[in-house]
This record gives structure tokens, sequence and C-alpha cells, in this order.
């Protein structure tokens, strides 16, 4: 076939636009079906009796009086787990139910299921558990100084991160240290832990579940469940929200161990105060930093040691903790490293991953350390950082070469440039505890502050890194039209649209469909370390390669297929799809990796840990009460290397985000603990950004393609939350002249009450 009509070569919908995501009006409109949604004919509800302390001794447990109430239909304890008692995602150290030792106040001890969550809740409260309270571990640094018990069989150590690169003798002009810690920030998602477990008539089960992760879920749950593979079965669903909060174990095991029990559907659904214990929190982080550097402000070397908290449980406290080291010094380039990062466990909350995962921690101490520097040289905030950039070609602490582009001084100027706020505005509401007339501005000062910021993308030290994804191509009601199939999850960040996006580029359709997420269908990998776009963005991609060299097989030029047609190199149509396709399907699945990476010399810290790297920087505008210690964020401006961006709108919500949560951990987000209890398990008491909070932002986006990722991109949700902390807080110190070495900054650190 042949003609002479030409087509435009821009794919509707498709990469480099913005359309509508498919989930996105129903979850306006309040009809989204979230996993706290499900339900099941004859279901039955499940609920978790959690220890009340953070370390001790299980003597004993009593069951009878929870049996005996009606409407129960089973109580579980540690011996009626049939396979593993012990899960996690790095280390199997996590009990299913507690058994001898509870080592963090919210561990699981039992379970109940009964015909209504209230009766569940009565008979779980007749439940007795007679404890041996023992002195909990709450201090990380005195946990790696070897005081106090051991919790897990080896110590109390669960990763030591030692980096050493050039000479460890070297003196400078100009020494600035400090010691600088950072609170334990929550997820804070709005939707809580849920789920629901359908037994089958083989022995079998399936898990209805908000997760990040399907098939590490089901590898952990086969294991305590003492079933094959095959027999559970996992199919994600609605996800109100993760950063990292889901990536572990919640009620997943519980759910299918009470649902075989009954033989009957069982939910599970937390309520606020135990998603505060049921899920992992960002590490507690005290650091020690030490700065060399010229009169001229040039980084000579930089001395560090990190302490992260990991709670009673590994979790995945050891890439965390990798996480920190390697990016603990920041985007600059320095020849004498010396970082020595330790992950601990201890008998508080258990901590894992969170959005930035252990690179935000290190940023507070390494950018309020380059202020520092700042202040020491007599240099201007964003100069000494922009003599210090690190750029493509530059050494990272590992000896690994930054091997794409690497714009950090760029942005650093971009933030700088940007249009100021306006001044102080008249209207009161403007002002901090000016909407509830506390002030009049008669203590408010206005500062301002910098920070940039770098993040690893997608899984490190030689992880096998890959993702699953199918991809049909068919005619269906005349039209040709393509499905998508990956276990990847979608837990808000817009996976689903950028699916369809990468779709409808490479086969040129418009109607794309995404099947459910699932445990049918090979790995998809984490939705975390902002790798899914690339990851399994990547997959989908080379599935789309794969069915349209099988498609364009038939010719014997070269064509594309674009807005429905077959186009030649010179632009003219060859057939239209529809006459090509007829009754055949084109069905592809592939597994795609990114390229390698390797593990960590154990002694040097050196080797190719990271797949890429994303940067990020903020300049924030702050206004200080500092009668009332109140804070109120004017502007929060960033600039980031996004790679490309696939979706601009989605990398602008992004942006925001991370930002918001940023704000967060800066001036209100914190998990207070004391002995290991935690004290406020409430969004009544845990503070989160509202849109009061959020000041406007202004965005610059870079698109510096980097030559090893798909279309070139970087991941972007992870860079702002890394880079928005630090800036807010130099802010304020800015205006306030105050050292503040501690996020979240709380009023008394202003006021000195």
């Amino acid at each position: 076939m042949t003609s002479t009509t030409s087509v435009t070569t821009t794919t509707a919908n498709g990469v480099g636009t913005s359309p509508r995501r498919p989930d996105g009006t129903v979850k306006v409109r309040g009809e989204f079906a979230y996993s706290s949604d499900l339900w099941h004919e004859d279901m039955v509800w499940g609920v978790t009796l959690r220890s009340p302390h953070p370390y001790a001794r299980i003597t004993a447990i009593d069951i009878a009086e929870a049996l005996a109430v009606p409407g129960v239909y089973a109580v579980l304890t540690h011996e009626d787990v049939p396979g593993v008692n012990r899960y996690g995602l790095e280390h199997a150290d996590q009990p299913v139910l507690a058994s001898d030792v509870v080592r963090y106040q919210g561990e699981p001890v039992a379970l109940v299921a009964a015909d209504h969550p209230e009766t569940a809740r009565r008979a779980m409260k007749r439940i007795v558990v007679s404890y041996e309270e023992l002195s909990p571990v709450t201090d990380s640094e005195a946990a790696v100084a070897g005081e106090g018990p051991s919790l897990h069989e080896g110590g109390n150590v669960v990763r030591h991160v030692k980096i050493r690169r050039g000479p460890q003798d070297l003196d400078a002009d100009v020494v600035v240290s400090g010691v600088y810690e950072v609170g334990m920030q929550d997820q804070a998602f709005l939707g809580p832990e849920s789920g629901l477990a359908v037994p089958d008539t083989e022995g079998g089960v399936d898990l209805y579940v908000a997760t990040q992760w399907l098939h590490v879920d089901q590898q952990q749950i086969v294991a305590a469940l003492g079933l094959p593979v095959e027999k559970v079965r996992l199919t994600l669903g609605g996800v109100g929200g993760a950063f990292g909060g889901r990536e572990d174990l919640s009620m997943q095991v519980h759910a299918c161990l009470l649902a075989l029990h009954t033989g009957k559907p069982v939910k599970m659904v937390y309520n606020r105060e135990e998603s505060f214990y049921g899920h992992v929190h960002r590490h507690p982080a005290k650091m020690y930093y030490e700065h060399g550097a010229t009169r001229d402000g040039r980084l000579v070397y930089v001395r560090t040691r990190l302490y992260l908290d990991g709670g009673a449980y590994a979790s995945s406290t050891g890439a965390v903790v990798a996480n920190a080291a390697t990016l603990g010094v920041g985007p600059y380039k320095v020849d004498s490293v010396a970082v020595d990062c330790w992950g601990t466990y201890t008998n508080n909350p258990p901590c894992g991953a969170m959005r930035g995962f252990g690179a935000v921690q290190a940023a507070f101490g390494y950018e309020s350390q380059m202020d520092k520097l700042a202040a020491a040289c007599g240099l201007d905030p964003v100069e000494i950082r922009v003599r210090n950039a690190m750029s493509e070609g530059d050494l990272m602490p590992t000896g690994q070469v930054v091997d794409a582009e690497a714009p950090v001084a760029e942005l650093l100027n971009r933030v700088r440039d940007m249009p100021m706020p306006p001044e102080r505005p008249f209207d009161l509401r403007h002002m901090p505890g000016g909407v509830s007339n506390t002030t009049h501005g008669e203590g408010v000062v206005r500062g301002i502050g910098y920070a940039v910021g770098i993040k690893n993308v997608c899984f490190s030290e030689g992880f096998d890194d890959y993702s699953t994804a199918r991809v049909r191509l068919q005619l269906v009601g005349g039209e040709p039209a393509a499905t998508v199939h990956t276990a990847a999850c979608e837990v808000g960040q817009g996976l689903v649209t950028i699916m369809q996006q990468i779709v409808r580029t490479e086969l040129g359709v418009d109607q794309v469909t995404i099947l459910p997420m699932d445990t049918s269908i090979g790995n998809g990998g984490s939705t975390s370390a902002s790798r899914q776009t690339y990851v399994t963005g990547g997959a989908v991609q080379a599935a789309c390669a794969a069915v349209r060299a099988r498609l364009l097989s038939r010719f014997d030029q070269r064509v594309r297929v674009v807005g429905g047609k077959l186009v030649a190199a010179d632009g003219q149509v060859v057939a239209d799809l529809v006459d090509v396709l007829g009754d055949d399907v084109y069905d592809e699945t592939v597994e795609w990796r990114h390229r390698p990476t390797s593990a960590l010399d154990p002694e040097t810290g050196q080797g190719t840990a990271h797949v890429q790297y994303a940067f990020a920087a903020h300049r924030a505008v702050v206004d200080v009460d500092t009668e009332l210690g109140l804070v109120k964020v004017v502007a929060l401006d960033c600039a980031q290397d996004v790679g490309k961006a696939l979706n601009p709108q989605a990398v602008l919500g992004q942006i925001q985000g991370g930002s918001a949560q940023g704000l967060g951990l800066a001036v209100m987000e914190e998990i207070q603990t004391s002995g290991g209890k935690i004290r406020n398990p409430s969004f009544t008491d845990y503070l989160i950004p509202t849109v009061l909070d959020m000041p406007p932002m202004r965005i610059d986006v870079l698109e510096r393609p980097d030559p090893h990722a798909p279309y070139g991109l970087r991941g972007v949700g992870e860079p702002p939350t890394i880079s928005s902390t630090p800036a807010i807080v130099a802010a304020i110190r800015a205006a306030t002249g105050l050292a503040l070495t501690r996020v979240p900054v709380r009023p008394e650190h202003l006021t000195g009450t």
C-alpha cells in the first residue's frame, strides 16, 4: 500500500504532554475505591492486639475470655503461625506475632476475627498478656558503643558503612564543625493500612492490599503461611499515599492467617493511631560534621559520623545507611572524605523507607555546614556552594564517576536569580500567628536561605533491579488498542498515566488500558527510590519496541507507527494500523534492567554503587515572629533537573509535594518518643502542612537528558524533599541569628523558653 498523505510526528497525549489522569476525576469526586473500601459477602473483621511496652518479656498469653465473646471466629497467637514466624525486607528479624519478647510499643502479639469490628475490638481487650518489663535501649549512639542489652543476635548495629577516599591527614585554613539532629518523621499518608484476604477452596488465599511492592510482600507471606507461592496471590488495592511507609508488611500476613483459619474473607483496616504503630518511619539521626576549606572557600576535606536510629527491627535500615553515607558529603567536589555511618537497633519504633531515604538526614547536616563555612570564609551562601559544586566527570566519595550532567551550580544560580516575593503584606493573615490574631507583626523578621541536594535513583549496590511489563496490541471494537500489565504499584504518583503516555508514543495508538497490578505477572519492583518511571517505564518502552518490531517486520522499508498510521521516513503514510492488525494479536512480555551497579568495598566504601543521580535546589523566604516562635514560609522556590519531563504537570506536582514534606520536617513534623513510647500518635498532635502552610512556589524545571536512562529521564519525586528542609532552616537562621542544629524547629528553639 502507498499513499501521498503525510502526517505529523507529534503524539497526542504521549510523552512530553500532560494528559488527564485516568484516576484523577474519581479521586477528586470521592468515588475512587481505596483498599479500605473493599467488601466481600460473608466478610469478617480482623484486629490486632499490640504491646503497650517498648521492651518486655512475654510470660503468658490467655485467650480464653476473648474466644468466649459471641461473634468471635478466631483468636490467634504466634503458635498459630504455620510457617516461619519471621519476616523482613532485608533481614527476616521481625516476628509475625511476638512469642517471647516484644521490642517496641505497638508490636503485634495476637489477632482476633469477628463478625463486626467493634466485636473484634471488645474481644481483643479480653486477651490477657503477662509481661515482664525490661529497660529499653533508646539511644542509637549508645547502641553503637555497645551500651545496653543486645536486642538481636550479633548486637545492636544493623550496618556500618565506612567510606575513605583521598589523603586522610590534610589540614585546612578554615575549619567548621557541628552536631546536627533530625527528628523522626512519619509518612502521614491519608489512607491507613488496609486490605482484604479471601480464602479459596484449595487452601490458598487472594489478598487485595494497599502496598508498594507486591512480589516482596508475597515472598514474605508465603514463608509465614508455609504455602507455595502459587497459593498466595496479591492484587493491588487503591492506595491512599505511601512515601515508603507501605514497603514493609503491616496487616498482610495477619489478614491471610485469619482468612485461612476461619475460612472466611477477612478485612483489616487500621485506625489513625494504630497506623502510627503499624508502619515504619523516617530514621532519626545524630550527625557529627567537620569541613575544612581554603581561605577562599574551596573544600579540602569532609569528615562525618552519622548515627541513624533504626528502631526495633532492620526493615531497610541497611540501604538507608548506605545512602546516607554515599551521599553524605552532598553534591560537592572534595578530594578527601572520611564517612562513617551506622544504623542501629533500639526499642524505638521501627524505621525504614521514607521519601529521600537517608539523603534527607545527611543534607540537613552538610548544608548546615556549608552555611557555617560561608560565614567563616566571608562568602555568600550561594557563592560558596557554586565554587564547590560538582559537575559531570567529578567523583563521588565512593570513587564513582558522575557520567551525566550535574548542573548543580546552574540550579543554585537559577533559584538565586528568581524574583523575590513582595515585602511583608499588610494583611495579617499572611503573617506567622496572624490568622489567630496573636500578633500584629511587632516581632516579625524576614530571612532568606538556600540549599541544594543530591539523591540516587533506583536500587543500588549490585541489587538485581528490574521490572516486568506485558504489552498487547490488537483491534478492539474495530480500533487499535493496547493493554499494559505490570506489577508496579500505583500509589498516587501517576504511574498509570505515564505508562499510557509511553504506549501512545511507542505504538501510536490512543486507546491504552492499564490492567490491575497483581502477582500473576513478573516482579515490578518497589514503588520507591524514584525508580518506577525509570524501570517500569523502561520495561513498557521495551515491550512496546518488541511489539512494534514484530508488527513492522512484514515491511521492506523503515516505517514508524504514528497516530494509527504506518509512516515511512519521508513522512508518507504506508498503511493504516487497522488494516495491518486485522485479526492478529501482538503480545510481548519484557523483563527490563537498568545498567548494573556494584557493592561497596567494606573497608574503603569505593564502588559504582548507584545508577543515576538527581539534583534540586531551593530558596526559602520566611517570616519569623521572634516573640511567639512562629514561622511562616513565605516562598519556597525550586530549580530541579528532571532529565526529561515525561509529564510536565506531574513533574510540578511531585516537586510541590516533595517540598511540602520537606517543609513539614523543617518546622512541624516529628513523632515524639519518650522511653521508646510514642507521645503523639494522631493527626491532632502530629502536625502536617496544610494549604495554609504551603507558600506559592516558583519552579524552574531543567531538562538535561541522562544518556543512560529511558527518554533521558531522571527520578523526580525525592530530590525536592531533600533540599527544601535545610533551605527553610537556613532562612530561619538568617532571620534570627540562631544556630538551629535540630529539625523540626520548634517555637521554644526560637524564643528560648
